[in-house]
């Protein structure tokens, strides 16, 4: 069973590729539902209001304890952004959930009317993935035990360390399952 942090984003088409690649799923609201699950997915949206919409629902603490016990997780633009130890161009009072030694530098591709579609070579992959970036971040540097799996113009722009995968660009939106297929594949064997 796969959550979708159920907060903001693009909930019901991450839902479906994890469907399409063999899993269940089910959206995560409330800590309770954090328990028994195989991996999370936390989806795009505004990093600064999912951190505060953790907090209100009670889950920042769960979630942030379930990544340091070992919860799989696929954090993808924002998502990214929370998976960040470190970033740069938030507020001063930004929370993330850490777990990857990384820093993601916020909207580092531009605002809104930048977003942009690229072809992207990514490790494990056999052909290329169109990757969806819509104010996207960019990983501005990893720790040593951090695996860039693409990159975009010099960029990490997905990286995985462990069980925690993140993403700059949105893999739902090109309705290819591949990103998704293989983070559950992954799941299912820790």
């Amino acid at each position: 069973m796969i959550g979708v942090l159920a907060l903001q984003g693009d909930v019901a088409e991450h839902s479906r590729l994890i469907r399409q690649a063999g899993g269940e799923v089910c959206p995560v609201r409330r800590p309770r539902e954090l328990a028994g699950l195989a991996g999370l997915i936390i989806p795009g949206g505004e990093s600064t209001t999912i951190g505060k919409l953790l907090v209100a629902f009670d889950l920042y603490d769960e979630l942030r304890g379930a990544i340091k016990e070992g919860l799989p997780v696929l954090g993808t633009c924002a998502g990214l952004i929370m998976l960040a130890d470190t970033i740069v161009g938030g507020t001063e009072d930004q929370r993330t959930l850490g777990g990857i030694d990384m820093v993601a530098r916020r909207n580092a591709f531009g605002r809104q009317v930048d977003s942009f579609e690229a072809d992207l070579a990514v490790r494990g992959l056999d052909d290329p993935f169109r990757a969806v970036f819509i104010r996207a971040p960019w990983v501005e540097r990893v720790g040593s035990g951090v695996e860039v799996l693409a990159e975009y113009e010099g960029h990490p722009v997905a990286v995985r360390q462990g069980s925690l995968w993140a993403t700059s660009f949105h893999p739902e939106l090109a309705g290819d399952p591949r990103i998704h297929a293989a983070f559950l594949s992954a799941t299912a064997v820790q």
